[in-house]
């Protein structure tokens, strides 16, 4: 299907997400939409498949013009969008997930559906348990189980919003092979991203947004530096580790056992000295989860001992290790880190301390607007923190870090951040690092982890099985930690 959208506008109030886009898409081909966090890609790929309407523009298919207010009206249009966090319902099964939001074959039988769905995972290489709790899976399995439910619904357009962010190297490659199956077999895939190596790897061609509007567009063979150029007008400065001389006892964590996620964490015993940045490599669910947690008193150990600095935290609560300095940030920022419904000031208010029995709406305000100037929020006090987009929302988050912390313990920071993000989050942290606090973070991108970490440690099935340098190991052989295989 031939997919043309002609001068699309969305604005959100003053905010002007796209202006005036023009895009080409053919049947049997990937296409990428690339740009920085806030150019307007997901805003304009919602307006595609119906989740927002735009403010004005046409929607051609075939040819023909089209309109729809709705994810479903898009896809018996045959446009299904695969979100940044996938939805699901984690209560119920894989299968009773793929039955669910079936536009076509509602009344077919369990079985049916069953046999479909093996049929698929067959087809795409996924190996998914009709029967597990879709709770259980990881996020590049709930990833191929919606793109499962998207193609038995008829999907012809699939749209990826940042697929590969927070998924494992190996799942990414299970996900490029379906895609590029897919493809094959004449159905178009859009997919968007900041991440230019995946856009290059995958892509026949590339649009680039920027500030909510096309830079450019450019087919194979990529140059990776007029990418960059259209992205970022330059290319962004690297990231440098910090090489802080470590200092006093941060934490120290003596045999520690618990439960949670998917492997618990059993025997484990590290010391962080303050002014360290030490990184935590492994697959989701194999440990570091449950480590950040017992760090920051959010999960109380079934054995062992935590200190904090040179104090027995052994028990204690969140509140008792935020008042010794610590911070911990979640990954889901929606789900833990934010409030939806909220604005940016609302949530300024809420950290509003001394008790007051009345808020100050103006001093929140102020707050608001200060946290947006000095993090580049792209976004104003008004702004619900839905609205905003992923790597903005992790900007706030990373805004209502206290200011003097001793220990930060930080859990995918940069996810879903475009290159220069990164790099400009990275020196905010660091200089944290250089006032002698002690950051601890988890990353699914070993690259990242090699640039910033001063150690790293790297989890399988509940156990720290590699604590090194990373000037004594390399990408390629953390991978095979990761996987077990030392």
């Amino acid at each position: 299907m031939n997919v043309e959208l002609i001068d699309i506008h969305k604005h959100f109030g003053s905010v002007r997400a796209n202006s005036g886009i023009d895009l080409k898409i053919l049947p049997g081909t990937i296409h990428g939409i690339l740009g920085e966090n806030g150019a307007g890609k997901s805003t304009l790929m919602k307006v595609l498949a119906g989740f927002i309407p735009k403010t004005r523009g046409t929607i051609l298919l075939d040819g023909s013009e089209v309109g729809y207010s709705s994810p479903e009206g898009a896809l018996r249009h045959g446009i299904g969008m695969l979100y940044q966090d996938p939805l699901d319902f984690p209560p119920l099964s894989v299968l009773e997930n793929f039955m669910a939001g079936q536009v076509r074959g509602a009344t077919m039988g369990t079985e049916v559906h069953r046999a479909r769905l093996l049929e698929l995972c067959t087809g795409l290489g996924f190996k998914l348990d009709p029967d597990v709790p879709a709770g259980r899976l990881t996020v590049g399995e709930r990833q191929q189980l919606e793109l499962a439910r998207l193609l038995s619904s008829g999907a012809r357009v699939l749209i990826l919003d940042e697929p590969t962010t927070g998924i494992s190297g190996l799942q990414k490659e299970v996900l490029f092979s379906a895609l590029k199956s897919i493809a094959r077999g004449g159905r178009s895939i859009v997919l968007v991203s900041h991440k230019l190596e995946d856009i290059e790897a995958l892509c026949d061609e590339i649009t680039v947004l920027r500030e909510g509007i096309v830079t450019g567009t450019m087919e194979r063979p990529f140059s990776t530096q007029a990418l960059l150029s259209m992205m970022f007008g330059s290319e962004p400065s690297p990231a440098i580790r910090s090489g802080h001389e470590p200092g006093a006892q941060a934490l120290y964590l003596d045999n520690v056992s618990a439960p949670g996620g998917r492997a618990g964490l059993a025997e484990c015993t590290v010391h962080v000295s303050r002014g360290e940045v030490i990184g935590l490599a492994g697959l989701e669910g194999s440990g570091q989860e449950v480590f950040l947690r017992i760090a920051a008193g959010l999960i109380r150990p079934h054995r062992g001992r935590v200190h904090v600095g040179r104090r027995d935290m052994t028990g204690r609560g969140y509140h008792a290790f935020q008042s010794l300095g610590v911070a911990f940030q979640p990954a889901s920022r929606l789900e833990e880190g934010l409030i939806r419904g909220l604005t940016v000031t609302e949530h300024c208010a809420l950290g509003e301390g001394g008790g007051q029995f009345m808020v100050q709406w103006d001093t929140a305000e102020q707050d608001a607007r200060d946290k947006i100037r000095k993090f580049q929020v792209a976004g104003t006090p008004d702004s619900p923190v839905e609205s905003l987009s992923g790597g903005n929302q992790q900007r706030l988050l990373l805004a209502f870090l206290p200011e003097e912390p001793e220990l930060l313990l930080l859990e995918n920071p940069t996810r879903g951040l475009d290159l220069e993000s990164v790099h400009w989050v990275w020196d905010h942290l660091d200089a944290h690092a250089s006032r002698g606090a002690a950051i601890v973070f988890s990353s699914s991108e070993l690259d990242e982890i090699l640039m910033v970490a001063d150690r790293v440690l790297v989890f399988f099935d509940g156990h720290i099985i590699k604590d090194e340098r990373p000037e004594d190991t390399d990408a390629l052989a953390l991978g095979r930690a990761i996987a077990g295989k030392m």
